[in-house]
C-alpha cells in the first residue's frame, strides 16, 4: 500500500495519447526538436504532420534529451510539495536521458534526505515506452508507493515487445544504423526492415520482407510469435506512426482481429522518434512472453 504519495516523472517520447497521461500525479518532461534550425517542443510548438512534410521536403532535423538541469527542475517541484518521485524515460540504449536522471537524483538526494527517488531504465521507445507509463499509472492507482510501482515496473519492461519497420531506408542509414549500401540497394528492391527494441534497450533489426503491405502483415505475425501466451490477454495495445494514418488503421483492424485486445491506444510518433527514423514509421507494441 502506499505510505506516501508520489509524481512519475517521464519524458514527451512516450507516445501515448494525451487522455491517457493526463494525471494530477504524471508529469511529462517535453523534449525539444528542431526542424531547419527552428526549435520547438517547448515554447514554440509544430503539428507533427508538418514537421513529417518538412522532412519529406528535405528539411535538417535535429534532437536533444533533457539535460540535467531540465530534470532536477521537474523532480524538485515534487519534492517540493511533500511527494517522492518515479522517474524513468527513454532508454538508455537509445538516449543519454537516464544518465542525466542519475545525476540529478544523486545531486538532490542531500537536500531531501526524507524522500525516495526513484529512477530505473525503462528499456523501451516510444509505445513501449508508453505501455510502460500505461502501468505505471495503474500500479498508482492500485496504491502501490514509488518503490513498490519501480520493482513492478522492472519486471513489466522485460515483456514490453516494440515491433516496426520503416518506409524510407535512408533515414536509418543517416542514423549509423545500416550502411549507404544498405539503403541504396534495399531501397531499389523494395525492401523493408522489420525492427524491434532488444532486452538491453537497443534498436535491433529483426528481419526484412519486400514491400509495405507485406511489411505491415508481418508487424502483427512478429507480435503475435513474442506474445505467445498473452495473445488473447492484451489489455492496452499501443500504435504509433509518423504520419500514416491509413497504414496505422489497416494495422490496428488486424490487431483486433488477431489478439481482441480491451483497448488500442494510437497516437502520432514524437518527431523525437520519428526524426531519426522518418516519415511512414510504423510501429506497434504489447506485452507478452518474451521480447
Amino acid at each position: 500500500m502506499m505510505t506516501r504519495d508520489y509524481v512519475i516523472i517521464t519524458d514527451s517520447t512516450n507516445d501515448l495519447p494525451e487522455e491517457v497521461v493526463n494525471r494530477e500525479f504524471v508529469d511529462i518532461i517535453p523534449f525539444i526538436y528542431e526542424l531547419d534550425g527552428v526549435v520547438y517542443g517547448k515554447e514554440k510548438k509544430i503539428s507533427p504532420e508538418d514537421y513529417y512534410e518538412g522532412m519529406r521536403q528535405g528539411k535538417d532535423t535535429k534532437t536533444a534529451a533533457a539535460n540535467i538541469e531540465e530534470i532536477k527542475e521537474h523532480m524538485t517541484k515534487a519534492l517540493d510539495s511533500g511527494r517522492d518521485v518515479l522517474f524513468f524515460c527513454l532508454s538508455s540504449g537509445i538516449s543519454s536521458t537516464l544518465q542525466n536522471a542519475y545525476i540529478a537524483r544523486d545531486d538532490l538526494a542531500e537536500d531531501y534526505p526524507e524522500a525516495k527517488i526513484c529512477v530505473f531504465d525503462s528499456l523501451c521507445a516510444s509505445g513501449g515506452h508508453g505501455l510502460l507509463l500505461w502501468y505505471a499509472i495503474k500500479y498508482y492507482e492500485e496504491g502501490l508507493d514509488a518503490e513498490a510501482s519501480m520493482k513492478k515496473l522492472e519486471e513489466t519492461r522485460k515483456h514490453i515487445i516494440h515491433k516496426f519497420t520503416v518506409d524510407d531506408l535512408h533515414y536509418l542509414q543517416r542514423g549509423g544504423r545500416i550502411s549507404k549500401a544498405s539503403a541504396v540497394v534495399g531501397t531499389m528492391i523494395n525492401i523493408k526492415p522489420l525492427l524491434h527494441v532488444d532486452d538491453e534497450g537497443f534498436l535491433k533489426a529483426e528481419s526484412k520482407v519486400r514491400g509495405r503491405k507485406k511489411a505491415l502483415a508481418s508487424l502483427v505475425d512478429a507480435m503475435e510469435a513474442s506474445l505467445g501466451s498473452q495473445k488473447d490477454k492484451q489489455e492496452y495495445m499501443v500504435i504509433c506512426h509518423s504520419d500514416c494514418i491509413d497504414d496505422a488503421n489497416y494495422v490496428a483492424d488486424l490487431m483486433r482481429e488477431r489478439f481482441h485486445p480491451k483497448e488500442i491506444g494510437m497516437h502520432m510518433m514524437t518527431p523525437t522518434i520519428g526524426a531519426h527514423t522518418g516519415p511512414g514509421t510504423m510501429a506497434i507494441f504489447g506485452t507478452g512472453d518474451k521480447r
